[in-house]
C-alpha cells in the first residue's frame, strides 16, 4: 500500500468515527427539543421529565468503565456497531409508545448504546495519529459531535413540529441502522490489534484499577466534570422549557439559542484543541477559566427576575456551550497518564466525570423546580427557575475543588519525575521565540 492510500485509508476510518458519534449525539440529545412534548405524551412533572433524561445519561456513565474495558478487549469496530443499533432499538421503543415507564427503558438503551461510541473514537484518533495532532483532532471530533447536537436543533425540532412524535424518532431509529451499517463497513483497527491480547487476559477490575490509578487521570476526571454540565443541562433537557415557559419565547426562538450554545462549542473547540497542544503543562488553565466565566454568566442571568432580552440569553448561551468542548482536555490526561493497552478503560473513567456532573445538575433542577412550585405544576414560573438554577453553585463548587485538589497532586508527582511546570512568564517567552 502506497503512503497516500495509507493516509486516505486512516482518513476514511476517523469520517467514519465520527459519523457514527455524529449521530449518537443526535440521538443523545433529541429529547432536549422535545422536553414540552415529552411533559404532554407521558403526562409526568418537572421530576418525571428530569428522571427521562437522567435514566439515559445514568445508564451512559455507568457503563463508562465497562464500555471502556470491552473496547480494549474488541475494539471499536464492535463497540460502535454494537452501540448504534442499540441506541436505534431505543428511539423506535420511544417512537411508538407513550408510557412512562417504557420509557425509561427506551431511554436506558439509548445511554447503554452510546456509551462506548466517544470512547471508541478517541481510541482511534489515538491508534492512528501522531501524538501531536492528537489534541487537536480530538477537538474537531467533539466538534462534529456538537455539529449533531446542531442537527438536534433544527431539522429534529422542525421535524418534530411537522411530523409529530412517532415519525420523528422513527426517523432517528433509522438513522441508527445507517450509523451502524457505517461503523461495520469502515471502523478498522489493524489487523493484528481488535483491542488488545493483554487486556484480554487481564482481569476487569485489575484493569480498571490499573487504569484509574494515576492522579493524573483522577485530574482528567474532574477536568471532565466542571467545565460541561451547564450546557448539558439546557441542551438535554431544561433549556427549551425555560426559554418558553419562563422566558416567554416561541419554540423556534428557544431552539435558535441552542444552536447559539452548539455555534460556540464549535468555535471553541478547535481553539482549545491549539491552547492544550501548545501549553500542555496547562491543560487546567483553560479548565478552570471555562469554569469561572461560566459561573458568572450565570450570576448575571439569575439576579434579574424579569424576562431577558433574547440577545442577553444569547450570550449566556455562547459563554456556557465553551464548556463541552473544553471538557475534552480531561481525555488529553487520560492519554498523557495511561498505556495505551488501558486507554479505552481510563477514558471511560474520565468520561464519568461531565455525565456525572450533568445528572446531578439535571435531577437539582427538576427537584428544586417541583419542591418551589404548587402541587402538580407542569409549567414553571421564572422565579421557580431562579431557585433551581442556583442549585447548580452546588456542583460547581465540588468539581471547582476536584480540579484544583488533584492539579496539585498531580504536578507533585510530575516534579518527583523530573518534570517541573515552568512559571508562565517563561513559558510565554518561549512560545513566542518558538514563533
Amino acid at each position: 500500500m502506497t503512503a497516500s492510500m495509507a493516509r486516505r485509508k486512516v482518513w476514511i476510518i476517523y469520517l467514519a468515527a465520527v459519523t457514527v458519534y455524529f449521530v449518537a449525539v443526535v440521538h443523545r440529545t433529541a429529547l432536549g427539543v422535545a422536553g414540552v412534548e415529552a411533559l404532554e405524551r407521558f403526562n409526568v412533572q418537572a421530576t418525571g421529565l428530569a428522571l427521562l433524561s437522567v435514566t439515559q445519561i445514568g445508564a451512559y456513565a455507568l457503563l463508562q468503565i465497562p464500555a471502556g474495558h470491552l473496547l480494549d478487549r474488541f475494539g471499536p469496530r464492535a463497540t460502535m456497531t454494537i452501540g448504534s443499533l442499540v441506541m436505534a432499538g431505543g428511539q423506535l421503543l420511544l417512537a411508538v409508545n407513550d408510557h412512562y415507564g417504557v420509557a425509561i427503558a427506551a431511554r436506558i438503551m439509548i445511554g447503554a448504546g452510546d456509551a462506548p461510541i466517544f470512547v471508541s473514537a478517541a481510541r482511534l484518533v489515538s491508534h492512528w495519529f501522531p501524538a501531536r495532532r492528537v489534541p487537536f483532532l480530538m477537538q474537531m471530533t467533539g466538534f462534529i459531535g456538537q455539529a449533531g447536537q446542531l442537527a438536534t436543533a433544527i431539522p429534529v425540532a422542525m421535524l418534530l413540529h411537522a411530523q409529530g412524535w412517532t415519525f420523528t424518532f422513527s426517523t432517528l431509529a433509522a438513522v441508527g441502522l445507517a450509523a451502524a451499517a457505517v461503523a461495520f463497513t469502515w471502523v478498522r483497527m489493524p489487523a493484528s490489534e481488535p483491542g488488545s491480547v493483554e487486556a484480554d487476559r487481564e482481569r476487569f477490575w485489575a484493569s480498571i484499577r490499573a487504569a484509574t490509578d494515576h492522579v493524573g487521570t483522577r485530574l482528567g476526571f474532574w477536568s471532565h466534570f466542571l467545565p460541561p454540565f451547564s450546557a448539558n443541562v439546557i441542551a438535554l433537557l431544561w433549556g427549551v422549557p425555560f426559554f418558553v415557559t419562563a422566558q416567554g419565547l416561541s419554540p423556534r426562538r428557544a431552539s435558535s439559542l441552542l444552536i447559539v450554545l452548539t455555534l460556540s462549542a464549535m468555535v471553541a473547540g478547535p481553539l482549545a484543541g491549539v491552547f492544550t497542544g501548545r501549553h500542555p503543562l496547562r491543560r487546567t488553565w483553560i479548565v478552570l477559566g471555562s469554569a469561572i466565566a461560566t459561573l458568572i454568566a450565570w450570576a448575571v442571568l439569575l439576579s434579574f427576575n424579569t424576562p431577558r432580552p433574547w440577545w442577553q440569553l444569547a450570550v449566556f448561551c455562547a459563554v456556557i456551550g465553551m464548556g463541552g468542548p473544553i471538557s475534552l482536555v480531561g481525555l488529553d490526561f487520560a492519554r498523557s497518564f495511561t498505556a495505551e493497552r488501558r486507554l479505552g478503560t481510563a477514558t471511560g473513567f474520565v468520561n464519568i466525570g461531565g455525565f456525572a456532573s450533568t445528572i446531578a445538575g439535571v435531577l437539582l433542577v427538576g427537584f428544586v423546580l417541583q419542591l418551589v412550585s404548587p402541587p402538580g405544576a407542569t409549567t414553571y414560573t421564572l422565579n421557580n427557575y431562579r431557585v433551581a438554577f442556583a442549585s447548580l453553585a452546588l456542583v460547581w463548587i465540588t468539581g471547582f475543588i476536584g480540579v484544583l485538589r488533584n492539579r496539585r497532586r498531580t504536578r507533585a508527582v510530575m516534579a518527583a519525575g523530573g518534570v517541573v511546570v515552568p512559571p508562565i512568564r517563561e513559558a510565554l517567552r518561549r512560545d513566542w521565540h518558538r514563533d
